[in-house]
Parts: structure tokens; sequence; C-alpha cells
């Protein structure tokens, strides 16, 4: 049996598995070369004068605290390499700290918790990959900045030939706890697998989804369910190890996270970001993590406008 991935201080769980140890041991385990997320060269330095007048209610003066979920690439995850936060996200929000004068601090803490503890005010702002749904926009509010579908990861060759969730009932799933896809997964069983009369999947959930595609590496789920940006990372990151199960599906917008309310920090978050589309910094980081496929648009902007 292959020995495990080592947990770290991380982002869509609390504190977590150092991704780039992890992902170290787990390129050997499948004996297949990677290399970290991305390259290129990081957000702007901090401008001598901010474009926008930064918010009222910083929990430190000077600082963006933000609250990740840092097991998620290629849109957050720690580099061992600086022990520090690394990611499109991170890039994202760094960028949008610098237009107000701020220095981002990015806190690992568990997703499923994540909203929550922005609302106890123990974060400035929340990017996690946190898709905007009905039920979160009663808590909170939105800044839209991505958009991702949600895709299935299998075995290299597919060899159970899984192209949707009806064939993965009466199988074993692995997927990440609090996320859109295991809410998915569970519906799933009810209203695909039960009105099928077909067995029930068996989801095995873990804190950490790094851990959940080591279920998959381990061959003791016969597919993993997360966005679609993180099933084409460890499919590009373990060429011949793993591939697409069917076609992506559920697309929807991520969005940077305010607690509900708050129009100092909503206003100069969205500002913010409105700037980095305009100067085109946006853009850079969109191509410097290969996620051209997920880049936000106008119409993507005004569905939750």
């Amino acid at each position: 049996m292959r020995s495990y991935i080592p947990k770290i201080s991380g982002r869509r769980t609390s504190v977590r598995m150092v991704f780039v140890t992890a992902f170290v041991v787990l390129a050997l385990l499948l004996a297949a070369c990677g290399s970290s997320s991305g390259t290129g060269s990081a957000p702007t330095p901090n401008p001598k004068t901010p474009t926008v007048t930064p918010p009222n209610d910083l929990i430190t003066h000077g600082v963006l605290t933000v609250g990740s979920d840092t097991t998620y690439p290629p849109q957050e995850y720690i580099d061992t390499t600086t022990n520090q936060a690394a990611g499109f996200d991170v890039d994202l929000i760094t960028a949008v700290a610098q237009r107000m004068g701020l220095k981002a601090h990015v806190v690992t803490t568990g997703f499923d918790t994540i909203i929550d503890s922005l609302t106890a005010k123990r974060f400035d702002v929340v990017i996690s990959a946190v898709s905007v749904t009905p039920e979160r926009q009663k808590k909170v509010d939105f800044v839209p900045y991505f958009n991702a579908g949600e895709s299935l990861l299998v075995q290299a060759g597919n060899p159970k030939n899984i192209k949707a969730l009806v064939d993965l009932c009466g199988q074993n799933v692995g997927v990440q706890d609090g996320t859109i896809e295991q809410a998915d997964l569970q519906t799933a069983n009810t209203n695909v697998c039960k009105k099928a009369s077909k067995p029930a999947m068996n989801l095995t959930v873990l804190k950490n989804q790094t851990d959940v595609i080591q279920l998959l590496a381990n061959n003791r789920v016969v597919a993993t369910y997360q966005d679609s940006p993180v099933t084409d990372y460890y499919i590009k990151q373990h060429p011949g190890q793993f591939a697409v199960g069917g076609s992506v599906i559920n697309a929807g917008v991520e969005g940077i996270v305010v607690r509900k309310g708050d129009s100092s920090m909503f206003n100069a978050v969205q500002t913010a970001f409105k700037q980095l589309k305009a100067d085109g910094t946006y853009h850079t980081l969109i191509t410097k993590w290969g996620l051209t496929n997920e880049q936000i648009t106008m119409a993507d902007r005004q569905i939750i406008a």
C-alpha cells in the first residue's frame, strides 16, 4: 500500500497539508513528473500611491487578512519552497490588496467552516474557489472573479468507462467536505441512482482535496469529483496517470467573499478588481496559471450583479 501524503496548514479546510510536500510525495507515488503550478511574474509591487481607498474596518491596519483553504491547486496551495500560499487566487487577492495599499495575509482555514469564520470576523475577506449560490448569498456578498464547472477525475484510460454521474452508482467515489460537488453527489444518489434502480454511490468525504486525489492514486475510489480547473491541474501535473471522466458540467461563477452588508470592504474589493481587469493584470494572471477557459466575462458578472 502506498504511503499517504503528509498534512500541512491548508486552505479550503483548516490547518492542512503543505501542498508542495504533498505534491512531491504524490508525484513519487504516481511515478510521474510534475512541477509547481504556473509560471511568470508575481503581481506588480505595491503602488506608492494606492488607487483604491482601503476599507475602514480592517482586522489589522495595513493588512488585508484573507481566509483560504490552501489545498486546492491551481487556485490555492502551499508552496513548500517558500512555505507560503501560492496559486491564481492568491496572486489575484494580493494584487487586489496592493491596489488598496495593503499587504495580503493569507490564513489557512477549513473550507467547510470558511464562511462562518468570515462572518465571525476572523478574516477581512475569503478567496477560496467559493461558488456563488443562492444559499450562500443569503449569508455573504460576492465579487465574482472566476467561472468554473465540475468534472470527474478518473484513472488514465478510464477503465470503468465513467462519463456521467449515473456511471458512479454503486461505485466508490471521493469528494472534499463542504463543497458543491459533495452536495451534488448526495443529490445524485437520490435523483439519479435510486430512480435508475441502481445502488447508491459509496462516498468517501475528506477534509483535504489532496487526500481526495490520493484515494484515486491508491485505487480506493474509481473517481473523484471537483472543480474542473482542479481536474485539469492534476491531469497536467501527472501525465499518463489520470484522465477526465466525461465533460464539464454545472459551470458557474466563483466570487471573492465579503461579509454581508460590509459596503466599505465590498466597494474597495470590487473597485480594485475592476481596475485589475481594465489594466490587463487579471488576464495576465489567468494566462500565467493556464486558466483561460475560466476567465470571467461581463455576462458572468451580470448574473449576480
